[in-house]
């Protein structure tokens, strides 16, 4: 069985989709000591011929669902970072019953934002129950959002930058490169009606080149206000500046860990991050873990 490994085995695997992500996959495996990558499969390949423990779904977001059915059926784990929030618990339940029937695991939303974020969110939740978390991203390139913008009829290439307004509220910027003889304002109508960009302030610019844009750079400022017991004025702040990418890709294989180890407790089914106990996330000894980080 793929998932009866010995503790001085590798984990091995596969990633699915070789752009900006699955690279970002293979390096971060490369540089795990307890990982082993089983192989590198565009989406349209013979998936079938995949011999892994786990799979990282590199594709994008809108084909996650489907390729996650396909690879589970086989019997094999899954880890994406698929992004529409508000899509995620459905995602959920339409993977469960198919982990579960075939005696496998499935980490869904595990990128940064779904993802670690989210266990950040949950955490200070806990620490502080009533309140309000404001989760402002960027300024930078949103992947999920960049995807989006690529995939309109007409469009040659595409940039989707965030900017926070503050307050959990964002401006997108999209920058787009057209084909020969595309319409800018159809273009624009029809990504401006994407549900990536239905709900923010969204400006459609048209450029001559993206290359010149081209920047992966993103980051994050999550902040809870709110109260310890009856205790007032508790405020906690988190920041990061990233490479998008590359947090995503070590997520990923954070996750691909975890997913194997629910799976040797016959955990199975589908689960989001702030399902996961964080010590399944990390490499080494538990006991070493837990001297070192409590």
């Amino acid at each position: 069985m793929h998932f009866l490994l010995e503790n001085n085995m590798k984990t091995r695997i596969a990633i699915i989709g070789y752009g900006n992500i699955g690279k970002a996959v293979e390096q971060a495996a490369l540089a795990a000591e307890d990982m082993q990558i089983a192989g590198i499969f565009h989406h349209n390949d013979n998936l079938d011929a995949i011999d892994a423990d786990v799979a990282a779904l590199c594709t994008p977001t809108r084909e996650v669902p489907a390729m996650a059915e396909r690879i589970l059926r086989q019997g094999i784990a899954t880890v994406d970072s698929f992004d529409i929030h508000g899509q995620i618990y459905d995602l959920r339940q339409r993977l469960t019953p198919i982990a579960r029937e075939h005696n496998t695991v499935s980490v869904i939303a595990a990128g940064w934002d779904p993802g670690s974020d989210s266990m950040v969110r949950a955490l200070l939740q806990a620490i502080a129950p009533k309140g309000i978390t404001y989760t402002n991203f960027g300024p930078g390139r949103s992947m999920g959002h960049t995807v989006a913008a690529k995939a309109i009829p007409g469009v040659k290439d595409a940039l989707s930058m965030t900017i926070p307004l503050g307050t959990g509220i964002h401006r997108r910027m999209v920058y787009v490169e057209l084909q020969d003889g595309a319409d800018f304002k159809t273009v624009e109508k029809l990504l401006l009606a994407d549900d990536y960009f239905a709900h923010d302030e969204t400006h459609v610019i048209e450029v001559p080149s993206i290359d010149v844009l081209n920047n992966v750079a993103h980051g994050v400022n999550l902040v809870r206000d709110g109260v310890s017991g009856t205790t007032h004025n508790q405020r906690f702040e988190f920041n990061m500046s990233i490479n998008n990418p590359a947090l995503t890709g070590q997520v990923l294989v954070a996750c691909a860990r975890a997913a194997v180890r629910m799976r040797q407790e016959q955990r199975h089914g589908t689960f989001t991050m702030i399902e996961i106990p964080p010590i399944y996330l990390l490499p080494g000894n538990e006991e070493q873990l837990i001297r070192s980080l409590v």
